[in-house]
């Protein structure tokens, strides 16, 4: 049997409400040579059935029924079954732009260098958007080569998981999905940076993510906030920080001291604590002192940038070019 040019990897859990406007958006894409490996994970509603409706009606469809065990175990599942050596991710509640599929496949077949190619998103209904939310989709889709990408790789999440296609042999390579009490895809694009992949994203919304209280990125234990801490501090543990016993962490405010208790758990002391405002100076904190900026010397220092109030990313780096500190050698910014 000759293999499909793409894989799409859809699992799903009790998703009837949404699951057909999802499949019609695969059905009516430009692009006709792919496989659809959807993975019912244990639904106990129609889930199963509209999955086996679709099989009927069109051979490309493919459905896996598994008990409950989880997401992760779902995508590894899904993932084996893919036959293709690119694989698109979907969800059972978005919806794919007409031409998804056939722009970011032509994309990876004459960029064969770029492991992952993700499209700009657009959360919908708009309405419903927190202005956190916008802030994260504008500062998603404005990452849109590989150095953009790697500069805030600690920053957030950089994709939208069920946007991206990747080469199904790299994400083999490096493991396949994790279950670490983390989010299991930004522990992907982090091992995939580490074995040396390269990133891209079409400047174009191609992807339209369903925004919902009961979404799983916002109700699952492995997407707090104190997941991402111990995923990035996991991650810097063995890239960015590999070999070093203490850290400078430039600011000293809730998070900063969040991202000490991550970085203890790791094996990692903070040696001292940066702050721009004069009237901070000179304290002690949690046994390190804080000082200024001018402390900072190129080629020494491993600092992580822990300010997460607006416009401080920019700020930093322009007061850390003034230093000629190097992004990437010097600091990180994680926050």
């Amino acid at each position: 049997m000759t293999s499909p040019h793409l894989s799409i990897l859809l699992t799903v859990r009790n998703e009837e409400r949404y699951l057909p406007a999802a499949l019609d958006s695969l059905f009516r894409q430009t692009v006709r040579d792919w496989e659809l490996v959807a993975v019912d994970d244990g639904s106990s509603d129609a889930t199963g059935a509209i999955l086996d409706a679709a099989a009927v009606s069109d051979p490309r469809v493919r459905v896996l029924h598994r008990p409950p065990v989880g997401l992760v175990a779902a995508l590894n599942a899904g993932l084996n079954a893919c036959r293709a050596a690119m694989v698109a991710r979907m969800d059972g509640d978005d919806i794919c732009h007409p031409r998804r599929l056939e722009k970011q496949t032509a994309f990876l077949d004459a960029h064969p260098e770029v492991t992952l190619a993700a499209c700009q998103v657009t959360q919908v209904p708009r309405q419903q958007l927190s202005a956190g939310m916008r802030a994260y989709e504008n500062w998603q889709n404005s990452l849109l080569d590989h150095d953009q990408i790697s500069r805030d790789l600690y920053v957030e999440s950089p994709f939208v998981h069920p946007s991206v296609i990747y080469r199904r042999e790299a994400v083999i390579a490096v493991g396949g999905y994790r279950d670490t009490g983390w989010p299991e895809d930004y522990d992907l694009w982090l091992r995939l940076a580490q074995a040396g992949a390269r990133f891209a994203r079409l400047p174009e919304v191609l992807f339209y993510w369903r925004e919902r209280p009961e979404r799983f990125t916002r109700t699952a234990p492995s997407c707090t906030l104190e997941a991402f801490r111990a995923c990035k501090a996991y991650h810097l543990r063995q890239a960015f920080l590999t070999g070093v016993a203490a850290v400078t962490l430039w600011g000293a405010g809730i998070e900063g001291k969040a991202w000490r208790r991550a970085l203890l758990r790791e094996g990692l002391e903070v040696r001292r604590w940066i702050e721009v405002d004069p009237r901070k100076l000179g304290q002690v904190i949690h046994g390190a002192p804080v000082v200024g900026i001018n402390t900072l010397i190129p080629g020494v220092d491993r600092t992580l940038v822990t300010v997460g109030t607006k416009g401080a990313r920019a700020q930093v780096r322009e007061l850390a070019a003034q230093r000629e500190l190097v992004e990437g050698d010097d600091f990180l910014c994680v926050t």
